[in-house]
């Protein structure tokens, strides 16, 4: 028969290794990747290029021609400029806010706590007053640190958003203006005074 010896630990020690590992536990669940949340914000952009137009005949066409050559140029300008003002080119403007999901000051105060903890477990039995201080100082900047880092992350991801953003509100408004010279073009090809 094989026999194993089994070291006898203290309870205290135990309790304390117990303890120990599920604060450390913690604090390493603290050290995964930030969450986010993403929320949608009305916003009031610039408008875009209005693309009305008013248009005279200059050589007395008649309601019923006026009507067609507005038609037909309404599909040559849409063809011409890959825009249809018929259309709705934009959802509801919308602005995208990025923000952490834990509250401001969060990590720094779990840190502190957590870290006051593990400092007061670490030290030798008589000066675990100065282990709490230590660790709970510790345990702040680690965990402001840890805070910075994630609403620096939010802020790039909001540039990012925002950047997005202002390229499709510009391809579009330039897409517009695309469509009204166009469409003012064919007009006046047909004989019209475009305003």
């Amino acid at each position: 028969m094989l026999f194993i010896r089994i070291p006898i630990v203290s309870p205290v020690l135990l309790t304390r290794l117990l303890f120990l590992l599920s604060i450390s536990g913690l604090l390493l669940s603290a050290c995964a990747p930030p969450a986010y949340t993403v929320q949608a914000r009305p916003v009031a952009n610039p408008p875009i290029a209005s693309t009305h137009l008013y248009f005279y005949p200059k050589h007395g066409q008649s309601k019923e021609q006026q009507n067609r050559d507005r038609y037909e140029c309404y599909l040559w300008a849409v063809k011409q400029s890959g825009f249809d003002p018929g259309q709705a080119q934009l959802a509801p403007h919308q602005r995208v806010e990025v923000t952490p999901v834990a509250p401001p000051g969060a990590n720094t105060a779990a840190g502190a706590v957590g870290g006051a903890v593990v400092g007061s477990l670490l030290a030798p039995p008589r000066q675990a007053g100065q282990g709490l201080v230590f660790g709970a100082i510790t345990g702040a900047m680690l965990g402001a640190a840890s805070e910075a880092a994630q609403q620096q992350q939010a802020q790039q991801l909001q540039q990012q958003y925002n950047a997005q953003e202002a390229r499709r509100y510009a391809a579009i408004d330039q897409q517009a203006r695309n469509y009204k010279r166009a469409m003012t073009a064919c007009l006046e090809g047909r004989g019209y005074t475009v305003e």
